[in-house]
């Protein structure tokens, strides 16, 4: 169903996943690291049951559900996309400690030059180890980058079952009202899309 054999999967491992980024966007998203799915195809967030881009629409950052390959479009609603640590692997436990601190070093150079509204991390775990903040918890941040405010969001991954798309949409809404974007859905709250049919 992927349309990618394992040996090509394997062969993604380490790949970089260009960044989506623009200086003074509102939110600056930032995953852990690509996937081999996502280095495969050059898009973030690309492995099927990821919640990202479902949880996106839920939570009216995005009017529609997109395709990861229409990563650009979220440039157009002062989006974007990058990464703690840019190389690929089949599993964040294989960065290693180290390469988070690193990551976080370089992430927040990259903040500075950009200047985002807020950097939004996905992963708690990441943001502890990268930012040396062991008792973190998800939600808004007193640290800040520059001038640019920092909010930890619950990791989307399918195997993080701590939270349904329902409870991470609501918390993607918290910020999404914080930065002063506006709700794109055609109406509802977070869970109006699930009360329609679509599975959690």
């Amino acid at each position: 169903m992927t349309g990618f054999s394992p040996e090509e999967l394997r062969a993604a491992r380490d790949r970089l996943v260009p960044d989506v980024v623009a200086s003074g966007l509102s939110v600056l998203f930032c995953g852990i690291n690509p996937g081999l799915m996502s280095a495969a195809t050059g898009h973030h967030f690309a492995r099927p049951g990821n919640r990202f881009w479902p949880v996106l629409e839920l939570s009216g950052f995005t009017p529609r559900l997109l395709k990861p390959s229409e990563q650009e479009e979220l440039l157009s609603y002062g989006l974007g996309i990058t990464n703690v640590v840019a190389r690929a692997t089949a599993r964040a436990d294989e960065v290693s400690d180290e390469e988070f601190r690193e990551g976080g070093r370089l992430l927040s150079e990259r903040v500075e030059r950009l200047r985002p509204r807020w950097l939004a991390v996905v992963g708690i775990t990441a943001y502890r180890t990268a930012f040396g903040e062991r008792r973190a918890v998800v939600g808004p941040q007193e640290r800040t980058v520059g001038e640019t405010r920092i909010w930890v969001l619950p990791n989307p991954s399918g195997l993080n079952a701590h939270w349904t798309a329902r409870s991470m949409a609501e918390e993607f809404a918290r910020l999404r009202e914080a930065a002063g974007v506006e709700d794109r859905r055609r109406g509802g709250g977070p869970g109006e899309a699930l009360r329609a049919g679509r599975p959690s």
